[in-house]
């Protein structure tokens, strides 16, 4: 069977959420026993996120092979069970550099470089990559962006290529839009999901399916007026109402029978799907017996999309734990030694989020000390478990005024210290530690409990590590390097051995969170918050709201 490749744009407005729809259509194409991926094609200039900030892009997501990619690839991971690579994320800036190389050295044989047909081409060819390399019976290809953007053309004539390159019986395209409520006038209106497939026919791109997003359902009226101005069959025009949880997607797309739709158009051949897995997990998610608060201590937390695979993890760990994960955002900057026992009251677990830079780091440092001296289980990654050691270095060690050289390049106790590879570099895109990296365990230390293992694989992104020169003080006054890199000796893992849950990582656990894998950390820290939740009451049953969820 020759790949398929199935194209999903998107109209009228941003953030109706292609990348959700992507991750739920190919759920259901994995149920029933194909092999799927899917790649985003990202509009912007920049080659990848890897130097945006966060308020202006979100979180920066890391796949295995030490790609900084689109926070989508991690609801694809976390949906289909894959891993994803560099290939499955392409900016406009990635084809332009692969372009502009290409250039410099002759391979286009002294012609004059064009955006059609060289950009469109090099957007076919890392289309084609993945549908090229045998692994996958379909490829679902996310077009981010609006159609009618500027930035969006050349990968809409992109797509309109490769229709007919490899065969149109080989490819679907699917639309995304939206129908939106007016209250003033009671109705649902059509015209601006008309509007945006006029517009994509104008590119030479004509829908086969229409994912119609909306705040109220569809009735055989709205649906048939879309078929008929949009050139569709009625069947073909797909409800996507508001969901309670992203996870209840798949389920309400294969009531639409999405997939039904696009096993049909592309005749591939399929076995019954198989969600039980699925649904169970929703109806975890969806009705958890109770409710713990966890406050998440970090630098960016008016953009909650910065911390996305963290609130993933959290709610794939509250499912095992039966229990609903409700994260008390905390914003550093405003937590001083005064007020942190007021802040952080009420919860009970403590996480300390990743970041970069000094802004913010004292508030960090105030609810570590707060989460050590309490008790009450706490969780540092990559900055915050940096954290976790200077605050021990500081308060428990002696060291009065230690840090990290990140933040203070003069402190007499740089107990976090830039690693030696870093320190030359100058280009700050693509050079950090980035990917995944193995890591030794200590046996019986919690994370080694948590894992079941004592060798894992995590990855990681950060120039900074524990001083390897000065951390025989943080072992000599209590603290356990539980987890170590064995290849470089650099420390992954620390705990306090005495607290009843104190854990900082260098590495990311979140990214590799899904909903068949949740991440063995995260399950363990809702344990042990959950622990102390019922032993302070700070416990929530939600036992007499449990709700149905559609089978």
């Amino acid at each position: 069977m020759s790949t398929k490749y199935i194209f999903v744009t998107g109209g009228v407005t941003s953030s109706l959420g292609k990348g959700i729809i992507c991750a739920s259509l190919g759920r259901l194409l994995v149920a029933r026993g194909l092999k799927v991926t899917v790649q985003k094609l990202d509009p912007y200039i920049n080659v990848d996120p890897g130097t945006m900030n966060p308020y202006e892009h979100g979180e920066v997501y890391v796949t295995d092979d030490g790609a900084e990619t689109d926070l989508d690839l991690g609801h694809y991971e976390r949906f289909l069970d894959i891993k994803t690579s560099q290939s499955n994320n392409v900016t406009t800036g990635r084809i332009y550099y692969d372009v502009i190389s290409k250039e410099r050295q002759g391979a286009y044989l002294g012609k004059t470089v064009q955006v059609i047909p060289h950009i469109t081409d090099e957007i076919q060819s890392h289309v084609l990559k993945l549908g090229q390399s045998g692994n996958y019976d379909v490829v679902i290809v996310e077009i981010g962006g609006t159609v009618g953007d500027i930035e969006s053309l050349p990968y809409i004539e992109a797509v309109r290529q490769l229709k007919y390159n490899v065969g149109r019986a080989n490819t679907l395209s699917i639309h995304l839009t939206l129908v939106p409520y007016l209250a003033a006038a009671g109705e649902l209106k059509t015209k601006p999901t008309q509007h945006s497939v006029k517009t994509l026919s104008e590119s030479g791109l004509q829908p086969d399916i229409l994912v119609c997003r909306t705040e109220h359902h569809l009735d055989e009226s709205i649906r048939s007026k879309v078929a008929r101005f949009c050139n569709v069959d009625l069947e073909d025009v797909i409800e996507s109402i508001d969901a309670r949880s992203i996870y209840e997607v798949p389920l309400l797309m294969q009531q639409q029978k999405l997939d039904e739709r696009v096993i049909e158009k592309l005749k591939l051949e399929t076995k019954e799907p198989n969600l039980d897995n699925w649904l169970g997990f929703v109806e975890a998610v969806c009705n958890p017996s109770g409710e713990i608060k966890i406050a998440l201590v970090g630098k960016y937390v008016e953009h909650h999309d910065s911390y996305k695979s963290i609130v993933e993890a959290f709610i794939h760990a509250g499912a095992v734990n039966d229990c609903k994960v409700k994260i008390i955002w905390i914003q550093s900057d405003n937590l001083t030694a005064k007020n942190v026992a007021k802040k952080l009251a009420g919860v009970s677990g403590i996480l300390v989020a990743p970041g970069f830079g000094g802004r913010g780091i004292e508030g960090k440092l105030s609810a570590v000390k707060y989460a050590r001296t309490n008790d009450i289980p706490f969780f540092g990654i990559c900055l915050g478990m940096q954290c976790a050691v200077i605050e021990y270095a500081r308060n428990v060690c002696g060291w009065d005024g230690a840090n990290s050289t990140e933040f203070d390049q003069e402190t007499e106790y740089p107990i976090i210290d830039i690693m030696p590879d870093q320190k030359d570099i100058e280009n700050m895109g693509g050079t950090m530690r980035l990917g995944k990296y193995a890591c030794k365990l200590e046996k019986g230390s919690y994370a080694q409990k948590a894992y079941g293992a004592e060798l894992v694989d995590e990855r990681h992104r950060h120039r900074y590590e524990v001083n390897n020169n000065l951390r025989y003080k943080l072992t000599e006054n209590g603290m356990k390097l539980t987890g170590m890199n064995p290849e470089r000796d650099l420390v992954e893992i620390v705990e306090i051995p005495e607290h009843p849950w104190f854990v900082g990582v260098q590495f990311h656990p979140e990214l590799r969170s899904t909903v068949n894998n949740p991440q063995p950390l995260f399950v363990d820290f809702v344990k042990a918050s959950v622990k102390y939740a019922k032993s302070n009451s700070t416990y929530s049953s939600l036992k007499e709201n449990k709700v149905a969820v559609e089978k």
